[in-house]
């Protein structure tokens, strides 16, 4: 974002733009008042300048009008530039005093007037469009005009896509992420607690298709959550991490409902993993690793590396704890974190957090940061993550004298409910944009405890998450690596996915097969209940259950061949454009 702190008219980002399309060019008004200069871009190339007026507009021409709100950038493609603008802002509160948007439309502006007839041409061409579509459909991304919200109140995380800018006025950073904030009485003061989520961009991605860490050290679905507390002129933050086990390891989508780890180039890991470690504590300072994976089965494996491989590394500064969380707390059982937190109590007493007072001045200072992993970085992350975060505010508040000394946020029940419900939607923000669905759990962390709807939501969720990860999420990750420079693609293959004839190719599709398996699945649960007293439910219940499993065979026999088109390698954007790297 820049120079967007800076008060000087030139430096401000435009908050409104009148968007022309005219034949041969788009063409940007500001309508804030902020500037007289117009930016202009070339349709055929995506080259830009500034012009002093618009284009002679007649009856001919009929430029298409629009407002939109921001810039976010160009991509630059083999087949052409598009503009990425956003159509669509809902103000979501303030951060430091500043207005917060959520972005609510993207559109892409194509730059390509390519008159080429080439077969491959075309089809990158229609392959690219279609990528964009889904990249519109990006949601949680957020921005400010006034502040960069890629920074914490003490440490600097940059995650905002790496595009090209042309000046700070017209491109707008925005941050995938999730923001809220509640405000309560506690007793006879006033808190205000907000809640941000910022997503690392180096190894974004989705559920299943983005696991492990890259040979960077960079890990999937790494978020830092930031806890702000603000009440009697003090303000307090803590923050804590997220992230997938950081080293190579993949889990491929097959159909089956947990597909088998597979761990790559072992010999690398400790290495991997010292890196991402030594990047966390130049970010955060001490670091203690909270590891709530199973110990036995697929999980297993991945404990039994990620504490062999740690263990070099182990310090006063890197700590490693191991909480088998289903093992301990089963599925209703989440009050037993008490003991997780007695395990890492004297490290959150000793390295504190942030600390401001009414003048400013800071009084504490958070060193360290707390790094929780399970294997989707969701569900039992969040739960974990909404228990420390909740243990830290109350220090907070008993510090400030807002709780006594051995008061609780539980004995303050509105306060404590709104406080429960800000990091529910939390789990359920960043759980939507990496799996498609809300986190699990998620009635836990809302009302603190597990009720039989929570567990039905669960069951629905994870069917969802299922048919995502296998028929949807390869074309939103692809969409992902092209906005993120990623994406590579060989004009010399071909595009065209492979293809059987015949009835199977006009009527069978993924969708097709997995409608059949719920539907299935939904009358051999209605047949089951019936069976108890009828023996032809009974029979036709069984009759159901073959008809699941022949279906779940047949496509996982056939489905491949309906899958989108086949995903392609990614390389590191900074090796084939290095001047738009971060």
């Amino acid at each position: 974002m820049g120079g967007a702190n800076d008060s000087s008219p030139s430096s401000k980002l435009h908050t409104r733009l009148r968007l022309w399309e005219f034949p041969d060019r788009y063409v940007f008004e500001p309508i804030d008042g902020l500037a007289d200069l117009y930016l202009s871009a070339n349709r055929s190339d995506g080259s830009m300048n500034l012009v002093e007026e618009l284009p002679p507009r007649d009856s001919s021409t009929k430029p298409k009008c629009q407002t939109v709100y921001g810039v976010i950038g160009v991509l630059k493609l083999s087949v052409g530039s598009y503009f990425l603008v956003i159509t669509g802002r809902d103000c979501v509160g303030s951060y430091l005093g500043h207005a917060i948007f959520k972005v609510t439309g993207l559109k892409v502006l194509p730059c390509s007037n390519s008159r080429s007839t080439s077969g491959n041409q075309s089809k990158m061409e229609t392959e690219f469009s279609e990528l964009l579509h889904a990249a519109e459909k990006t949601i949680g991304l957020y921005f400010s005009y006034d502040i960069n919200l890629t920074l914490t109140g003490y440490i600097i995380l940059v995650m905002s896509s790496n595009h090209f800018r042309f000046g700070d006025s017209w491109t707008s950073t925005c941050c995938q992420s999730f923001k809220a904030n509640i405000h309560a009485e506690v007793g006879s003061e006033k808190v205000n607690v907000t809640l941000i989520a910022r997503r690392c961009t180096r190894r974004i991605g989705t559920r299943m298709w983005r696991r492990g860490a890259d040979p960077e050290g960079y890990a999937a679905n790494f978020v830092e959550s930031e806890q702000i507390m603000e009440s009697k002129g003090f303000t307090a933050s803590y923050v804590q991490v997220r992230g997938s086990i950081p080293f190579l390891w993949v889990q491929i989508v097959d159909l089956t409902y947990k597909p088998s780890f597979d761990i790559v180039r072992q010999e690398e890991a400790p290495r991997i993993l010292e890196r991402h470690f030594h990047d966390l504590q130049k970010k955060y300072g001490a670091v203690l690793a909270v590891d709530l994976v199973n110990t036995h089965g697929g999980e297993g494996r991945l404990h039994d590396r990620y504490a062999k491989s740690i263990e070099p590394i182990l310090s006063e500064d890197i700590r490693y704890v191991h909480f088998d969380f289903h093992r301990i707390c089963g599925h209703i059982h989440f009050e037993r974190l008490s003991q997780l937190y007695d395990q890492i109590e004297d490290y959150l007493k000793k390295h504190r957090y942030f600390l401001l007072n009414g003048k400013g001045e800071k009084i504490e200072e958070q060193t360290g940061t707390i790094r929780t992993n399970c294997v989707d970085c969701l569900d039992r992350t969040n739960v974990t993550q909404s228990m420390i975060g909740g243990k830290i505010l109350e220090n907070q508040l008993q510090r400030i004298g807002v709780l006594g000394v051995n008061d609780t946020i539980s004995n303050h029940p509105a306060f404590d409910a709104k406080y429960k419900v800000l990091w529910a939607n939390h789990g359920d923000s960043i759980s939507t944009q990496y799996s498609g669905t809300p986190a699990l759990k998620g009635d836990f962390v809302r009302y603190g405890k597990r009720s039989t709807q929570g567990i039905l939501n669960d069951l629905w969720n994870s069917l969802a998450r299922y048919y995502l990860n296998n028929f949807a999420d390869g074309t939103k990750q692809d969409a992902m690596d092209l906005l993120q420079g990623h994406y590579i693609i060989s004009v010399s293959r071909d595009m065209a996915g492979p293809s059987k004839a015949g009835l199977l190719e006009n009527y069978a599709s993924f969708r097709l097969a997995f409608a059949l398996v719920m539907g299935a699945l939904m009358f051999m649960m209605m047949s089951l209940r019936q069976a108890r007293n009828d023996v032809r439910h009974l029979v036709l219940s069984l009759l159901w259950a073959g008809l699941c499993i022949g279906i779940t065979h047949f496509v996982r026999a056939n489905g491949r061949v309906f899958t989108n088109r086949p995903r392609i390698s990614c390389v590191d954007f900074s090796r084939i454009c290095p001047a738009a790297s971060t």
